[in-house]
């Protein structure tokens, strides 16, 4: 699960999340360096503040702990791994037991049942957080995974994915594309837990349709709109 933002300086470790020089310092955010920025041409297009790592982290949780329900924590969540990648995990590894029914269950099965809705807050405009594999593309994928190779930090190859096809999602029925969020929770739980690189975890869909009215006729779904194929198809 590459950051979608090209952050480079990522990790789930608190060895690897600390900062490496030959690195591209792109997510320390406010913690960038008065050189770095002078370096970067960034002198006059941010706040002048340098702060730490801390502070960032105070500032982050802080913004959580304000969000009116959960829904919105994991929409606010989403957006800053995909932005922030080190930060993120900071904050899931020192608040696991808070975040973790955040990212991922209960809270993920109301996120895919609004994914089509929220989708474009979770992440910045064209960021890739996965591979979306619908089945009239089935026989392009050569392209999409080349598609994908050429969006994400160089260097970056999946060695772990989580696969779904949206059929099946915790006892919430078919959920067609929105099932996403499950493999992009699972991916995120293994990384904090199992310390997993981020950059080598692939969430993917195969949309193959939905046989759920209910997206079906959603005008803001954003999967395929047909039924799925039978099964010896």
């Amino acid at each position: 699960m590459a950051p979608a933002v090209k952050n480079t300086d990522s990790g789930a470790t608190s060895s690897s999340l600390a900062p490496s020089a030959s690195k591209k310092p792109l997510s320390m955010g406010t913690a960038l360096p008065y050189e770095t920025r002078t370096a970067m041409h960034l002198k006059g297009l941010v706040p002048s503040g340098v702060e730490d790592f801390a502070a960032q982290e105070a500032r982050a949780y802080e913004q959580l702990r304000n969000k009116g329900s959960d829904l919105e924590k994991y929409i606010f969540l989403s957006w800053l791994r995909n932005t922030n990648l080190n930060l993120f995990y900071r904050m899931v590894l020192k608040h696991l037991k808070e975040i973790a029914p955040i990212i991922y269950t209960p809270t993920v099965g109301q996120a895919c049942q609004e994914f089509s809705h929220i989708y474009p807050f979770l992440a910045p405009p064209a960021a890739v957080d996965g591979l979306y594999v619908p089945l009239h593309e089935v026989d392009s994928i050569d392209e999409i995974i080349a598609n994908y190779k050429a969006s994400v930090p160089e260097g970056c190859r999946p060695e772990t994915t989580v696969i779904t096809d949206g059929s099946r999602i915790l006892g919430l029925g078919d959920l067609g594309m929105n099932g996403m969020g499950i493999p992009v929770g699972k991916l995120q739980l293994y990384v904090a837990a199992a310390g997993l690189d981020p950059n080598n975890c692939l969430p993917i869909v195969l949309d193959f349709g939905t046989d759920n009215p209910k997206y079906l006729e959603d005008p803001l779904y954003l999967g395929i709109r047909q039924k799925r194929p039978a099964d010896d198809e």
